[in-house]
């Protein structure tokens, strides 16, 4: 296993192997399928050596990318943030954020505690300047050109005051110019209703403020008011912003509905001889459906408005799902994302270049 985190060229990805319900067998996995198709790529890797060098030792093209680097525990799925945050130094998902913090890797990777990773991660890399409030953004399969919209906040904080809901949709509006390639992005605001009299106070006042910022002669980005549920998979809007329990909660919605169609489909096809004979006919467009619906693949929340770049991948990701993950932060550190998201949300500036490739890329492999 090589002893430095990497070159000039090459991108480094620090991983927490301990986290998420399936462990390092998954994680190891994904990282494998991510090597194999990423070229450049290099990985810190944090967890259990005793657990993690057999592994590795059977796959000596990952080793040669690797860096393990022992960590003395982890945090567990179900632990609280404010009991992480007090003892988690020194576990596989401190160090791996910290080695982003050191600036030993360009991003930082784990399919752990969402909670505990967000306050860890804010704790040392710290918010960037004029943020009160991170976010996690996912791409949505869509029905826009890109095949995808920027969904924020989906489970950072389920607090989200009417500040938090502009600067949610300012982060979220550059996410989108630089991970979409979007000069003018539309932007919604997630509601009961279209209608200007619906939703709560904090909605009213963040929709009164994103009409005067998109209404400036500046404007990054065009706001288009109110959105409905339905509209995360539309495409009248590229982002679509909410507050954390919202967002979470469409998010897991979504996933057990794709799940539910792809059992559906399947039951459907094979319930008649007839039925298994369409199925045989109808086999190339069914593979295309289950890899657009399928959510592995589009596998990896960013989390904005930190000086450093953390994705945080699914609980319950398979090797598959870690894949993407990775694949998304490769993307990530090789367009210097963090550092120009921060930027551009601090200065007003709009972005000029150096987009993160087409995000239906993500769905491709890993």
């Amino acid at each position: 296993m090589t002893e430095r985190p990497g070159t000039a060229s090459e991108i480094v990805v620090s991983v927490d192997a301990m986290g998420g319900d399936r462990g390092p067998v998954a994680v190891v996995g994904g990282m494998a399928k991510s090597a194999a198709v990423n070229p450049g790529i290099r990985f810190l890797l944090h967890g259990d050596a005793a657990v993690l060098e057999p592994m590795l030792r059977k796959r000596p093209a990952l080793a040669a990318l690797t860096e393990l680097r022992p960590a003395s525990g982890m945090v567990a799925m179900d632990e609280r943030p404010s009991h992480a945050l007090r003892h988690a130094r020194g576990t596989s998902m401190w160090n791996s954020i910290d080695a982003v913090a050191r600036g030993e890797a360009q991003v930082a990777v784990s399919c752990g505690n969402t909670g505990a990773l967000m306050a860890i991660a804010s704790l040392r890399l710290r918010r960037a300047e004029g943020i009160s409030r991170p976010a996690i953004a996912v791409l949505w399969p869509s029905r826009n050109a890109a095949g995808h919209n920027i969904v924020l906040d989906v489970g950072a904080d389920v607090r989200a005051d009417a500040a938090s809901l502009v600067q949610f949709a300012i982060m979220g509006a550059e996410y989108a110019r630089l991970g979409l390639g979007l000069e003018r992005p539309r932007v919604g605001l997630l509601n009961v209703g279209i209608e200007e009299h619906k939703g709560n106070s904090d909605r009213q006042e963040a929709h009164h403020r994103l009409n005067a910022l998109a209404g400036a002669p500046d404007a990054r980005f065009v706001y288009r008011g109110f959105v409905e549920g339905g509209d995360i998979t539309g495409n009248s809007v590229d982002v679509i912003v909410t507050d954390g329990f919202t967002g979470n909660i469409a998010l897991k919605t979504a996933e057990g509905t794709a799940k539910l169609i792809g059992e559906f489909l399947s039951e459907a096809f094979r319930a008649t001889p007839l039925a298994r004979i369409a199925a045989l006919f109808a086999y190339g467009s069914l593979r295309r459906l289950k890899k657009r619906i399928d959510p592995r693949r589009v596998n990896g929340g960013v989390f904005l408005g930190l000086n450093g770049a953390v994705v945080k991948s699914h609980g319950s990701a398979d090797a598959t799902g870690v894949a993407a993950a990775l694949k998304l932060a490769f993307r990530m550190g090789k367009a210097g994302f963090a550092g120009k998201l921060a930027a551009r949300v601090a200065s007003g500036q709009p972005a000029q270049n150096g987009t993160l490739g087409h995000p239906a890329g993500l769905g491709k492999g890993a």
